[in-house]
């Protein structure tokens, strides 16, 4: 079980637990995680693959034009069960309630809500979501393996809308302190979601926020690219300058990043067309199987990000 808590001094917080049981019972594993959090400059560029970022409209319109304040609070339960080999079965649960406010003067939130771009029923928004699906892992560490692939096929049912995930991701170890990976992630919704979940991506630790930022597509701003449908591509090389396995393993890291949102009406599809790309690199330091920090720097057409993220088990 872990506990965490943090604020920033613009207004953001977050207070998360998170316990997991991975193998307390042979062949079951068992998450649950409590989450309260504000993101109070969450970045919002409207919905859609084409959507405009202007910097002169951050001088002319105002600091907070794409930006909103998001207010979070979730409990989010998942069990697996192995069925055969690295194959498992997953089903879960979520309660969450999310809520956007618009930050002091003009911003694209504030119109896209007057105009019912977004649909002001949704603001606030209670989500109940039921969630199942498979998980092929072959990963010789889940946090920052070496070689392995995962891939997850999940389908989830939230409060008047459905949403459908794909996501496969391999990693070869070529020779000793060289790391290769990539990925292509795919996911589709049906109904009609909020855009509090169009703004992220399922998987089967937790949501993330895409198509955008440190997990979907470093280079661009946090939620950069909205939609209902979400297309995620990568390639990764991993050198390890300190390479003392299952220790401390501190690497370098090139990147590039790839992918796009669909609009309604729009199909979900394998497609190269209107892809926002990025490119950068990265300092990652692993502290024995359990800890890892990463910093770095990604560009895109839209100038250039840092990169910064801390994960844990």
């Amino acid at each position: 079980m872990s506990f965490d808590a943090a604020a920033s001094t613009q207004g953001s917080y977050v207070v998360l637990v998170d316990a997991r049981a991975p193998a307390w019972w042979e062949g079951w594993r068992v998450g649950l995680r409590l989450t309260a959090a504000r993101a109070n400059r969450l970045g919002y560029y409207g919905l859609g693959n084409d959507t405009q970022y202007s910097s002169d409209s951050l001088t002319t319109a105002g600091p907070y034009f794409y930006r909103v304040s998001r207010t979070y609070f979730a409990a989010r339960a998942t069990i697996q069960r192995r069925v055969v080999g690295p194959l498992r079965a997953l089903a879960g649960a979520t309660l969450e309630r999310s809520d956007f406010r618009a930050l002091p003067g003009p911003s694209v939130f504030r119109n896209d809500l007057a105009s019912g771009t977004v649909d002001p029923a949704t603001v606030p928004f209670t989500d109940k979501i039921i969630r199942a699906g498979v998980v092929l892992d072959t990963r010789d560490n889940e946090l920052d393996p070496h070689t392995g692939v995962i891939v997850e096929a999940l389908f989830a049912s939230g409060s008047g809308y459905t949403r459908t995930t794909a996501d496969a991701r391999v990693q070869v170890h070529p020779v000793e302190r060289l790391v290769v990976a990539g990925r292509l992630a795919a996911e589709g919704m049906g109904g009609s979601p909020p855009v509090a979940a169009q703004a992220e991506m399922e998987s089967s630790e937790r949501p993330f926020v895409a198509v955008g930022g440190y997990r979907s597509l470093r280079g661009y701003h946090d939620g950069r690219f909205t939609g209902r449908g979400k297309l995620l591509g990568g390639l990764e090389a991993r050198y390890a300058a300190l390479w003392k396995p299952s220790l401390v393993e501190l690497k370098i890291v090139a990147f590039f990043d790839a992918g796009r949102v669909f609009g309604p009406g729009e199909a979900v599809r394998l497609t190269s067309a209107d892809l926002h790309t990025s490119a950068g690199g990265e300092i990652a330091l692993r502290f024995l199987r359990n800890s890892l920090i990463v910093v770095g720097y990604g560009r895109g057409s839209e100038g250039g990000q840092l990169v910064f993220g801390t994960t844990s088990r």
